[in-house]
């Protein structure tokens, strides 16, 4: 056998999709000590089954007043002193979203998944209207904005929280 075909067999084995037979030809090829962490691996492989809490409502609810704070702070620092460059600013929201993502996951609202959107648009006195379209459930999901406004630009961003159950 070749290291390959053993190490096939083995995920077989631990899957309990190889016969017995072809095992017992594959623990010829390994010594004593790899024989027993080998059985040692399947006897402790033990799917892990959790029971369902019933609970509808999270621990520690989202508070809206805290993400808007931090995305709001967020965006200041990085902004402040930035001009509208049509290239770099994909990738300017890129990095401040996976930022202002990181800053709420560190508050730790539990049962929650969010969606954190930037847009940056330049100043020419134009309009702008942004709409978004969710399955909602007005009772736990929610969203926070942050502006910050500049000389040449302003960026928004959007941060949706969806309860997750």
């Amino acid at each position: 056998f070749s290291l390959t075909e053993v190490l096939a067999v083995v995920r077989k084995w631990s899957k309990g999709l190889e016969s017995q037979q072809n095992l017992n030809v594959v623990k010829e090829c390994f010594s004593d000590s790899m024989k027993t962490k080998l059985l040692s691996f399947k006897a402790n492989r033990v799917k892990i089954r959790y029971a369902n809490t019933y609970r509808l409502e999270p621990h520690n609810k989202f508070r809206d007043y805290l993400v808007r704070d931090k995305a709001q702070a967020i965006l200041t620092n990085k902004l402040q002193q930035a001009k509208y460059d049509g290239v770099s600013s994909r990738s300017l929201c890129a990095s401040i979203s996976e930022e202002i993502l990181k800053a709420v996951k560190e508050l730790d609202f539990d049962r929650y998944k969010y969606v954190v959107s930037v847009l940056i648009v330049e100043k020419a006195g134009q309009a702008i209207n942004v709409a978004s379209r969710w399955v909602w459930d007005a009772q736990r999901d929610t969203w926070v904005s942050a502006k910050c406004e500049t000389e040449t630009f302003i960026a928004l961003a959007l941060v949706m929280a969806c309860y997750y159950e």
